[in-house]
């Protein structure tokens, strides 16, 4: 049986479920498929107002990868949130670039709050080298702007996602944009200082310190490299005793 074939059999039976629990069942089988065509039955699955599926689902779509991301921004359903919400997961496990501005809309600006969690989250798992390297500087810019935008958002679950992003997003542009580090950095305290959420000011701590850890690596590392360079090799006879 080829891949085409057993997709058929897969696909027909998510169409067929007759209980939640069968859904769930062959949607978890379809996903495990890892098979291409099956990328639109597992989108549509999304919408099913069955979280057991849309989870299957969503891990499905992000084991197939770079082949979803067209289909999954093609059919992106605007009028069910909680699709939205799932299709961003995807988008956002995915890391594709292509989903860029999708992401940065949603985030700013959709009304539910699941929605802009997810591209909250999303905006921070881009894959960069995807990214011409003559447009880096500009498009991590444009992240960074929107990131300090996003968290100052009402909703706690969307700033606790704003700042893994920015965690992030601070190692990436170590290299690229280091003069823009102490715009994250700064940010992150002003939230460990003020914001009304035991959890998002818990999470700025924990930013801190992995922006601070990674660039300690960064300082020592050229030293550590020449001192590995600088050892002296014994004489023959003279290795130690």
């Amino acid at each position: 049986m080829n891949n085409s074939d057993l997709a058929q059999i897969l696909i027909r039976a998510v169409q067929e479920a007759d209980s939640s629990e069968r859904l769930v069942d062959a949607v978890q089988e379809l996903a495990a498929a890892g098979i291409e065509e099956s990328v639109p039955t597992l989108i549509a699955a999304l919408g099913y107002n069955n979280p057991g599926a849309a989870v299957a689902a969503v891990d499905g779509l992000i084991a197939i990868g770079e082949a979803a991301v067209s289909p999954l921004l093609e059919l992106i359903d605007d009028y069910n949130y909680g699709a939205r919400a799932w299709a961003l997961r995807a988008l956002a496990g995915i890391g594709d670039v292509r989903a860029l501005d999708t992401l940065l809309e949603a985030a700013k600006t959709d009304f539910s709050l699941s929605v802009r969690r997810a591209a909250a989250r999303g905006l921070g798992t881009l894959r960069w080298h995807q990214v011409p390297p003559e447009k880096v500087e500009s498009v991590q810019t444009e992240v960074l702007e929107a990131l300090l935008l996003i968290s100052q958002d009402p909703e706690w679950v969307v700033r606790y996602a704003a700042v893994t992003s920015l965690e992030t997003l601070a190692i990436a542009i170590a290299v690229t944009l280091p003069d823009q580090a102490s715009r994250i950095t700064n940010q992150l305290q002003q939230m460990l200082d003020t914001d009304a959420d035991l959890g998002v000011r818990t999470r700025a701590k924990f930013a801190e310190q992995k922006i601070q850890q990674q660039q300690h690596q960064e300082v020592f590392a050229p030293k550590r490299k020449l001192q590995d360079t600088e050892v002296e090799v014994p004489h023959r006879g003279g290795g130690r005793r």
